[in-house]
């Protein structure tokens, strides 16, 4: 019996989402002319907050906005890594760290399955010594030119579960003989809190509080211990 524990990312293992430091990061370091573009980014906000755009479109236009239309690989190597060295490392969870840490002592294999982009969590995961990523992608990721376009889906809602199976088949795994822990903050993770045999909700906001209660799925609270 193989054992995985599957941590989501932001809000999980980490204080705040990602994403928005990310972007201020890249403005900041490495792009300081396109703090042009913050107005920008407000207004797709509001697109998507009255539903005229969808979640995996603003990702791409505020990607689009931050780090252009393409970008070689080595730039966006170089600021995955400058990202998670500086800021993301300041932004995670001790009592997640703490957790991780525990599955791995009990035999655990260690997964960190996001939305954010592979680019900067392949780094972040680097630093928790965690090998097995699973996460979104851009158009072009093992060419020259990376585009500021998902690739396949949005590692997100059902599209994560479903990214999560394809990565056991890849990997010659199972689901009958592997015993699951998955971890996240946010009810769009159900359908992969329902798949694990061991639920938990972490930091959990209050629609998933309430399906954890309903369902008897742990609650974990790592922000009041930080």
């Amino acid at each position: 019996m193989e054992r995985i524990a599957i941590y989501d990312m932001d809000k999980t293992i980490t204080r705040r989402p990602t994403f928005l430091p990310f972007a201020w990061h890249v403005i900041r370091k490495h792009a300081k002319r396109r703090s042009v573009v913050v107005p920008l980014m407000l207004a797709a906000g509001l697109g998507y907050a009255l539903k005229i755009i969808s979640r995996t479109k603003i990702k791409e236009v505020n990607t689009n906005l931050v780090l252009g239309r393409a970008n070689p690989q080595e730039r966006l190597a170089l600021i995955g890594h400058s990202f998670a060295g500086h800021n993301a490392k300041a932004n995670l969870l001790v009592p997640a760290l703490d957790q991780i840490a525990s599955d791995r002592e009990q035999g655990y294999r260690i997964v960190l399955a996001t939305a954010s982009y592979r680019f900067y969590v392949e780094p972040i995961a680097k630093l928790l010594g965690i090998d097995d990523v699973i996460a979104t992608d851009l158009v072009g990721a093992d060419s020259d030119k990376v585009k500021s376009r998902i690739q396949g889906e949005n590692c997100y809602g059902p599209g994560k579960l479903r990214m999560v199976e394809a990565w056991f088949s890849r990997h010659g795994i199972s689901r009958d003989t592997a015993h699951i822990r998955f971890y996240s903050d946010h009810v769009s993770d159900r359908y992969c809190l329902e798949w694990a045999d061991e639920a938990y909700a972490v930091n959990p906001h209050p629609p998933l509080r309430r399906m954890a209660k309903a369902r008897g799925w742990a609650v974990l609270d790592w922000l009041s211990k930080a």
